[in-house]
């Protein structure tokens, strides 16, 4: 039945379930359709836009979709983060491939906004294509808007234009308010074309803001904080979206619970949700409403809602310079947060009842641009599971296994407890379906070594391992189609019915001995697949074992005894597991084994169509629906056999990935700049910094004028400066104090002459999370540094390094940027300023593009700028220069259409030459490199700005002071994975000149 919002609203309130679950009513309303929960039913089908309406609700277990019990297990991708539209494809069909049934994405401000009032959703700004392709690829989306993001981006999101506005942001103030709702105006016509609820979407859930403090600084800030989300909620609500609603509490004690803020008597549609990081040396906490944490610590505050995590910690964020990971960089987030880690917090989480997870993040991608907060480099990999070049790493087994069983497991969401224990040194959490009997075991091991004890499991004592610092989950009394397990000491992966047999898979660790004990009344006919299982069957119970990982794939099969249908019984590793593909098709489901990647899957007439990817040589098995009896795989036909497990198996293997060659990087081309150093320097174009006040944070000095960049509308990238005085007399030293992000930079010129570089500090363990930094860099002034006579000219470059983030709702993104004050000992002559930064944003590549270096303002980072007359040079170079050296070549690429090979750039030398290089591929900045800081070396040159089969155009445009040789060093490419498959990439629009 398709209902108003009035009709929603109605439903919320009158339910008699009796929830505390409402907004300004407090406690007493209901989730909408809690009340058609189907207690045994199947899960939701695979969303789609498919032009049916659709009810959202929630019990305190779980979300409801058209009554049916969806547990929601989600990872966060930034669109943003990967500026190759066809590669959004590419990343969501790999994480609905390995178990993902919902994507969560955040909308960041600045990357669509250039000024006020301007917005743009086009390109690899489209938001409606991403949402549409999150559809096509079967995902749910969690949409997270803002208008604060935070997601370590310069300024947590926030447009570059609003530090140089009235107004305190994330607050009631009506200045700040009248641009947020001009924000959300636009984003919520585009989310409101693709909701779930309303069949032309699959948007499931909405974010109002991320991470806000609830309390502030004392009673009525708090009144005004509380004011401020029932504005936005007022606001989204008013634009149509109709699905529930939420925040991240980054408090987690229970802030922003139903009935905190005024919904304008909007009941049962606001969810709580609460973020989690452990880390990875500490127990994980208790948070879920089963937990042991508390009745004020995350869900355990809001019992009568389902346990929700926004974000769930699926690695961690790198600082410049990599103090918090000793330099290691990203390997070492996905080696101390690694399958282990993510097994022991997940099975915690749901233990504590925990239903409802997004993993932050799922992939992290590359903060290209000017788009990373001061904090953290240009690779946001975040040692997710799926690295920055979009290549599946080691530690996915478990979101793998854990996300799969939650769809294809019944009964998982809804599980109450059933009494703990302790085994052998083991934390054992019990727990039980109330409606299907289902039983739960999660066995933890917190300590430093590997437990192997015996668990009392219906009426046996099964023997059990547990390596150090992981968890295993163990299940009992689960229907497997129609027969039933009594116990498995493996972790079920699926249960699935797949033409004229039930299918179950199980998983654990390689090594493992798997135990798998099913009810059988009647002595069942049983084939073993693999010579690694063994089986007895005694006294009504048919038992099952096999040493996991021992030659792959390992299967049984059972008929007769019971029922006439047969189960299949698989038992994979780790490794294993990750070769066997859940797929659902109108004409049934279907399990794939074998390849790296099952993309799609489609049955027309009798032969199955699968896409794919494969990596090395492996073979094709398939269970499918009845009436298969034909595959092709990427298009082409695949002969096969039919087997004695039921299954279509290839009759060869597929083929595996071509090599893929990389030319080595020649033919440099070099060029000096930085012409505003010079005394004779045209400038009467650049602003005149003539102001004296200003809406940022940092003071303006007395008597002097404003020279923050952004008061002058220089948001981005490097800030040129000219003072000009007319004498000198007396000169001792000039100070020129400036505030930048993490490792800004200056450089300073009197009349031509260099009079030096300064730099921030690299972060230690204790600064590395410091957004703002605040120095003054004092010259000598000597003869040698002026002219014979006036006026003089005092130029300056800084090298901002971005906006702080506003976590802490103190306007911290309005702290200056750039020059602060300039002063001089000994004499003090009148200055007249004038600033210049970046040119018009570009409109294909958008603001975060450019800064203002004069390559950058006359095209010198473009594809087709006439280069010829600059000086041909080889690399490395070791040059001591201060200010600016451009570095052009371009390169062909011919890699083989039918492989996706993920491709970056490499930059090394020595590691006390102290440079720096922003890389510009086809004109697109991706990132920023420096040599003597680190950790980065690599830069991930996604595909579709990389011309992978033609002409592409590099630049490097290097800072450097003339303390040390500067580079570039060596520069080459570097081939990051391949696959034969892939997704097709569409070039990325790349303009030149």
């Amino acid at each position: 039945m398709a209902l108003s919002r009035r009709t929603f609203s109605a439903l919320a309130g009158t339910a008699a379930l009796g929830l505390a679950l409402g907004g300004s009513g407090g406690s007493g309303a209901s989730s909408a359709y809690a009340a058609r929960e189907s207690p045994a039913g199947p899960p939701p089908p695979v969303p789609a836009a498919d032009g049916r309406r659709h009810t959202v609700g929630f019990d305190r277990y779980s979300l409801l979709v058209d009554g049916r019990r969806l547990p929601l297990w989600s990872g966060e991708v930034h669109p943003f983060r990967l500026p190759s539209p066809s590669l959004w494809r590419d990343v969501l069909q790999k994480m609905r491939a390995h178990g993902h049934n919902a994507v969560s994405v955040q909308v960041a401000w600045n990357h669509h906004s250039p000024a006020p009032g301007r917005y743009d959703f086009t390109g690899v700004r489209d938001l409606g294509l991403f949402l549409r392709t999150a559809a096509e690829c079967g995902l749910y989306v969690v949409l997270r808007p803002g208008p604060y993001i935070g997601a370590d981006t310069d300024a947590g999101g926030f447009p570059g234009w609003l530090t140089a506005t009235a107004g305190t942001a994330r607050t009631a103030d009506p200045a700040y308010l009248r641009h947020v709702d001009e924000w959300l105006t636009h984003v919520n016509a585009i989310a409101a074309r693709h909701l779930f609820t309303k069949g032309t979407g699959t948007v499931l859930l909405y974010q109002i803001e991320n991470g806000y403090d609830a309390r502030g600084g004392g009673d009525a800030d708090a009144a005004a904080r509380r004011a401020y989300m029932s504005h936005l909620y007022a606001k989204v609500r008013a634009d149509g979206i109709d699905v529930p609603l939420f925040h991240n509490d980054r408090a987690r004690d229970g802030s922003w619970m139903p009935g905190s803020f005024d919904t304008g008597g909007d009941k049962g549609r606001w969810l709580y949700g609460f973020d989690a990081y452990p880390a990875p040396d500490r127990v994980p906490s208790g948070r879920g409403r089963l937990g042991r944490g508390g009745k004020g610590t995350g869900s355990g505050a809001a019992r009568a809602l389902p346990g929700f995590m926004p974000e769930a910690g699926g690695g961690w964020r790198d600082a410049w310079g990599g103090a918090g990971f000793h330099g290691k960089g990203y390997a070492e987030v996905r080696r101390t947060r690694d399958a282990a880690y993510l097994r022991r917090f997940h099975l915690t989480n749901l233990a504590d009842g925990i239903t409802m997870t997004n993993v932050y993040m799922a992939f992290g991608g590359t903060s290209w641009g000017w788009l990373p907060a001061p904090q953290v480099y240009t690779s946001y990999d975040y040692g997710a599971a799926f690295d920055e070049a979009r290549q599946a790493t080691d530690k996915l087994a478990p979101l793998h296994q854990i996300g799969h069983m939650l769809q294809r497991v019944p009964g998982l969401a809804k599980l109450e407890p059933a009494g703990d224990a302790r085994a052998g040194g083991l934390t054992v959490r019990r727990l039980r379906n109330p409606d299907t009997g289902t039983e739960v075991r999660v066995l933890r091991n917190d300590g430093g070594t590997q437990v192997s004890t015996t668990l009392a499991v219906a009426g046996d004592e099964v023997p059990v391992t547990v390596a150090a610092k992981d968890a295993w989950l163990m299940v009992g009394d689960l229907p497997l189609g129609r027969r039933r397990l009594r116990y498995a000491t493996a972790q079920p992966l699926l249960v699935l019915s797949a033409g004229r047999q039930d299918v179950a898979v199980f998983c654990g660790r390689r090594g493992a001995m798997a135990r798998v004990v099913l009810e059988a009344a009647e002595e069942p006919l049983v084939t073993r697949l693999s010579q690694q299982a063994a089986y007895v069957w005694d006294r009504g119970l048919l038992r099952v074992t096999a040493p996991l990982g021992a030659g792959g794939l390992i299967g049984v099969r059972v008929e007769g005894g019971d029922t006439d249908r047969p189960l299949l019984i698989l038992l994979a590793d780790d490794a294993t597991s990750l070769r066997l593909w859940p797929y659902d098709t109108p004409a049934g489901s279907l399990v794939v084994y074998g390849p790296k990647l099952l993309r799609t899957a489609e049955v027309r007439g009798s032969t199955l169509h699968l896409t794919g990817d494969t990596v090395e040589a492996t073979d094709l098995e398939v269970w499918g629906p009845r009436g298969v009896e034909g595959l092709t795989w990427n298009g082409r036909a695949v002969p096969t056999r039919v087997t004695g497990s039921g299954s279509l198996r290839a009759v060869a293997p597929l083929p595996g990935v071509p090599e893929v060659r990389l030319p080595e990087l020649g033919g440099w081309r070099m060029r000096t700049e930085n012409p505003e150093s010079a005394p004779g320097f045209d400038d009467s174009s650049w602003r005149p910094a003539d102001k004296t006040s200003s809406f940022s944070t940092t003071a303006v000095p007395e008597g002097q004028p404003v020279l923050f960049a952004d008061d002058y509308g220089f948001h981005y990238g490097d800030v040129w400066y000219r003072g000009t005085f007319d004498d000198a007399t007396g000169v001792e030293s000039v100070s020129l104090a400036y505030s930048a992000g993490t490792q800004g930079l200056l450089m300073a010129w009197l009349d031509g002459a260099p009079l030096g570089t300064h730099r921030m500090p690299v972060p230690d363990a204790h600064t590395l999370g410091t957004g703002t930094w605040q120095a003054t860099a004092t010259f000598p002034v000597r003869a040698r540094h002026l002219a014979a006579t006036g006026p003089h000219v005092l130029s300056v470059l800084v090298r901002p390094m971005g906006h702080d983030q506003d976590g802490g709702v103190r306007d911290a993104h309005k702290a200056a940027r750039g020059l602060t004050s300039v002063t001089f000992a000994g004499a003090a002559p009148a200055v007249r300023w004038r600033v210049q930064g970046a040119a018009a944003p570009d409109p294909v590549r958008g603001p975060l593009n450019n800064g203002g270096l004069y390559g950058e303002r006359h095209g010198w980072h473009l594809p087709g700028f006439a280069d010829g007359d600059w000086e041909r040079v080889d690399l490395p170079r070791a040059a001591r220069r201060q200010g600016v050296a451009w570095y052009r070549t371009t390169f062909r690429l011919d890699v083989d259409p039918g492989v996706d090979a993920s491709i970056g750039l490499t930059l090394d030398d020595a590691p006390d030459r102290a440079w720096r290089a922003q890389i510009f591929l086809n004109g697109w900045n991706m990132g920023q490199y420096v040599n003597d800081v680190g950790p980065q070396h690599t830069f991930v040159l996604p595909n579709g700005i990389l011309r992978t089969r033609g002409a592409n155009t590099l630049a490097l445009a290097v800072l450097s002071g003339a303390d040390t040789p500067s580079g570039p060093g060596r520069v080459r490419l570097t081939l990051l994975g391949s696959a034969a498959g892939g997704v097709r990439v569409r070039p990325v629009d790349s303009p030149g000149r």
